[in-house]
């Protein structure tokens, strides 16, 4: 774990006067010391991205004050907060806007990145040849297809028929209901490239999903992923364009803010996770993420219902060293 140090000259050392600094307390020594020189290590992070379902709301889909004050805390520091979520981006922004300062949000799992104030840096949209191929593969997954664009109008959420999905994703549906068309066939949409399909279902049904894609022959021209909430039986299958995650989109935003890997930080809990993760230098998954997860040998902070956004912080900005980490 990475963590503030200091380096200080030979005469400082025989003073005794070694100490663990943050960027504040590091001003107010340099000026105590006077002319004394002291070499302070860089805070261990420059950018922390941070997933928001099974991550930064907790299992009543609130924001703890906790892990609020944590992030607020990371900002101020000078830390750069950006939200990676697979939300759509107006379907986040009522979460990100509570954290009460301005920041960039990687929404529908890496395909577009934008402001809070609606500017837009990246979008990897899936082509809407490639998505009438999908739907034509998928046929038998149609009652659980949903196409999501990159409006905020009616007809940002298109699907056929509301039958299959109203028993896993009922709350989603009725959240979004303002900006859900129906369109049979569900092809007839694509008058523009869609920000991603998805297919939504209980978990057997989405491994059977998962099986049609990998036989569909569409390997060179997407990316599938995946999100699963075993405690309410649902997967959320996700196809965007190829080469397009959370993963690719963090690396991409930190490369343009010069942030080199070493010094992100990601915190994550679920499948679509892992690329974001396995970039980020300083990664960290939730205490209720899975065995499967666990296996990559990231560092596990405590569950959503635990503050443990918080801890993963607090351990990496020098407070509360140890404490909620397993």
């Amino acid at each position: 774990m990475q963590q503030y140090s200091t380096r200080l000259e030979p005469a400082m050392k025989t003073a005794g006067a070694v100490e663990v600094l943050g960027p504040t307390s590091c001003q107010r020594r340099c000026r105590a010391f006077g002319d004394a020189k002291i070499l302070v290590v860089k805070p261990p992070i420059r950018l922390l991205a941070i997933d928001i379902d099974g991550t930064l709301l907790n299992p009543e889909f609130q924001i703890s004050p906790a892990d609020m004050a944590a992030l607020r805390r990371a900002q101020a520091e000078g830390v750069e907060v950006v939200v990676v979520t697979g939300r759509r981006h107006t379907f986040a922004l009522p979460i990100v806007q509570q954290l009460g300062f301005d920041l960039w949000v990687i929404s529908s799992n890496g395909a577009v990145t934008r402001s809070l104030a609606g500017e837009t840096f990246h979008r990897d949209l899936l082509p809407a040849g490639t998505c009438r191929r999908l739907c034509d593969n998928m046929q038998e997954f149609r009652g659980n297809t949903v196409l999501t664009f990159d409006t905020e109008a009616q007809g940002a959420i298109v699907l056929e028929h509301m039958n299959e999905l109203n028993g896993s994703i009922q709350r989603w549906l009725e959240k979004n209901l303002q900006y859900i068309a129906f369109v049979i066939p569900i092809e007839n949409s694509l008058t523009s490239d869609p920000v991603q399909a998805m297919f939504c279902g209980p978990i057997p049904r989405m491994q059977q999903a998962l099986a049609s894609l990998a036989a569909s022959g569409l390997d060179r021209d997407i990316t599938v992923l995946r999100t699963e909430y075993p405690v309410r039986d649902l997967s959320i299958v996700d196809v965007l364009n190829h080469g397009c995650s959370k993963g690719h989109a963090l690396a991409r935003w930190a490369k343009y803010r010069g942030i080199p890997r070493e010094q992100v930080m990601a915190i994550g809990d679920n499948y679509n996770d892992i690329e974001m993760l396995a970039f980020a230098g300083v990664p960290f998954i939730m205490g209720n993420a899975s065995e499967e997860l666990r296996r990559n040998g990231w560092a596990v902070t405590l569950s959503n219902d635990q503050n443990g956004v918080a801890a993963a912080i607090e351990q990496v900005l020098g407070t509360g060293a140890g404490a909620g980490f397993w």
